[in-house]
């Protein structure tokens, strides 16, 4: 026997729905459980290999200036995959936070970010680009009132900056070790 879930009450729709579900589970016991409900999302670490550097943003995060108040966070560039190929909202979400025009993606994995609470899977990539490649302003969308900064960032301080626990948001972090993990030579001494 698995759970059931045999009923679910909408709680807010905005943004993100927010639901309450009631479940039944193998043993008979029934339960509640909150579930915050947007759907796939994606993020991607562009790297510049010639370079070596990485394309970094931060903008103000409501949900951690309320736990923690101000931080300087750098985050991937990502955002919600509203419809359609992962890949296409990774390349959008690069060029509207950065500018840069992604061409070759490299998967990494498809996770579930937060399971105990949140329907979001997020498709994480890893992409090449060159200088030639930017080619747009970045900043996001002034209608979603995205004011994001954009960081060029080099890979060893990237790489130094996560040994030393600085590099607080989860995507951006599995994405550095993915990228240090699979391209090492970036990262030796030149």
């Amino acid at each position: 026997m698995v759970p059931i879930i045999r009923g679910t009450r909408l709680v807010h729709d905005g943004w993100a729905r927010f639901l309450v579900a009631e479940v039944t589970m193998p043993d008979g016991t029934r339960i509640t459980r909150e579930i915050e409900d947007h759907g796939r999302a994606v993020a991607v670490l562009p790297y510049d290999p010639t370079r070596r550097v990485a394309l970094l943003v931060s903008q103000f995060r409501a949900p951690v200036f309320f736990a923690e108040g101000p931080l300087d966070m750098l985050e991937t560039p990502a955002g919600i995959l509203d419809e359609g190929d992962p890949e296409e909202g990774a390349r959008r979400e690069a060029y509207e936070e950065t500018g840069v025009e992604l061409t070759a993606l490299e998967r990494v994995v498809s996770a579930w970010t937060a399971p105990g609470i949140s329907t979001e899977r997020m498709d994480l990539f890893l992409a090449a680009f060159s200088a030639a490649d930017r080619s747009g302003p970045g900043g996001g969308l002034a209608e979603e009132n995205e004011a994001i900064t954009v960081h060029e960032v080099a890979l060893d301080d990237l790489a130094a900056r996560s040994d030393r626990g600085e590099i607080a948001d989860m995507k951006t972090l599995t994405l550095v070790f993915a990228l240090r993990l699979r391209h090492p030579h970036l990262f030796a001494a030149a």
